[in-house]
């Protein structure tokens, strides 16, 4: 390939196994409570009740070391709240609920147990990078653990209960969340979006069900639970990735290779906004730094570059900008500070070296 940038190559075959695409692994487990109603049909006094119960239990587990955090929901201002949702602690669904619903997190926050979501539990490991295989023993410990004292809803033959059907059977979500711009820049997402539905997956947003996948960032996670073992779910999720990750290398090395310009360009752009914007939402700060990593992957700036870039996907965040800022800003204000800090933390990056890219 004389044309692909020798640093280009170099840094995509070191993207093993998916670094620099794989951005956190995660599993979900949805619990319910033998002998009690949904959470959604509870009156106020039984939620709280449970909650005491269940808060027991979990606060009890050896994984939940000091510090670690126990509240109840009602305990958290909306900002803090919001802040969990943008680090995926908790779902969007959880923060919006109030007295007889509670969280707990461990002091490394890999994992977290919402209480009385949408099930009595919803327990979740989370990991950066591709560590499916850890995160789901992270979980399977603590339901292990916690099955012991309390009394789970279960079916011989459907398996775990659930509030919603769709999770009936293991009550597993296993979620993969990749980092695509060389497929969305191919302008092969669709395609691959539409292939991994076709194997019963789904794609959904930054977060979740419903968002749009933002920087780039696409969630892959299995759609059904029942009529399969968390081992199947686990090794198809994985075998999926394992070629997304292939199709996004290829992707990367192709239009480094026949799209120099469109690169150059979109490069170029990212960097001069980025140390330019005097406002910028968190959409726009998003897509940016999506290129800028992807110039760092190929080799445009150093790779020492990556962690501070990775570490501004989460601070640019509406909920994190205003922690930063110690108030409550207006979403012009979120705009004005965002641009201020990203002009601040990238004012030492060099240009891109686009010429690197031959042809241009």
């Amino acid at each position: 390939m004389p044309d692909t940038p020798a640093s280009a190559t170099a840094s995509v075959a070191d993207l093993s196994p998916g670094r620099g695409i794989v951005m956190s692994s995660r599993v979900r487990l949805a619990r319910n409570l033998k002998h009690h109603s949904f959470p959604g049909w509870l009156k106020k006094k039984q939620r709280e009740d449970l909650l005491g119960v269940i808060q027991a239990a979990v606060t009890r587990l050896p994984e939940m070391r000091e510090p670690f955090l126990s509240r109840a929901m009602d305990a958290f201002n909306p900002l803090e709240k919001q802040t969990l949702v943008e680090e995926h602690l908790i779902s969007r669904e959880q923060a919006a609920k109030n007295s007889g619903s509670g969280l707990v997190i461990n002091s490394d926050r890999t994992l977290s147990v919402m209480i009385n979501e949408e099930d009595h539990l919803r327990l979740q490991a989370i990991h950066s990078d591709l560590h499916l295989e850890e995160a789901w023993r992270a979980v399977d410990r603590i339901d292990s653990e916690l099955e012991d004292g309390l009394n789970f809803a279960f079916s011989p033959t459907l398996g775990y209960l659930t509030a919603c059907p769709t999770n009936v059977g293991t009550g597993m979500r296993a979620s993969v969340m990749l980092h695509l711009p060389g497929l969305v820049l191919g302008d092969q997402v669709n395609q691959v979006i539409k292939s991994v539905n076709q194997l019963g997956l789904t794609v959904r947003g930054l977060y979740g069900e419903g968002t749009e996948a933002l920087g780039n960032l696409f969630q892959i996670s299995n759609q059904t639970t029942l009529g399969e073992s968390e081992r199947d779910i686990l090794n198809r999720l994985l075998k999926v990735i394992q070629h997304l990750i292939e199709h996004e290398h290829n992707a990367r090395q192709k239009i480094a290779r026949e799209r120099r310009r469109v690169v150059a360009d979109q490069l170029g752009r990212a960097y001069g906004v980025a140390l330019h914007a005097y406002a910028m939402s968190s959409k726009e700060a998003l897509n940016l730094l999506s290129l800028l990593i992807l110039g760092v992957d190929l080799g445009f700036w150093p790779a020492s570059l990556r962690a501070k870039l990775d570490d501004l996907f989460i601070h640019t965040q509406p909920a994190h900008l205003q922690q930063a800022a110690g108030k409550k800003l207006s979403a012009e204000e979120r705009d004005a500070f965002r641009a201020d800090l990203l002009r601040e933390k990238l004012k030492s990056v060099p240009a891109p070296n686009i010429k690197r890219l031959k042809g241009i």
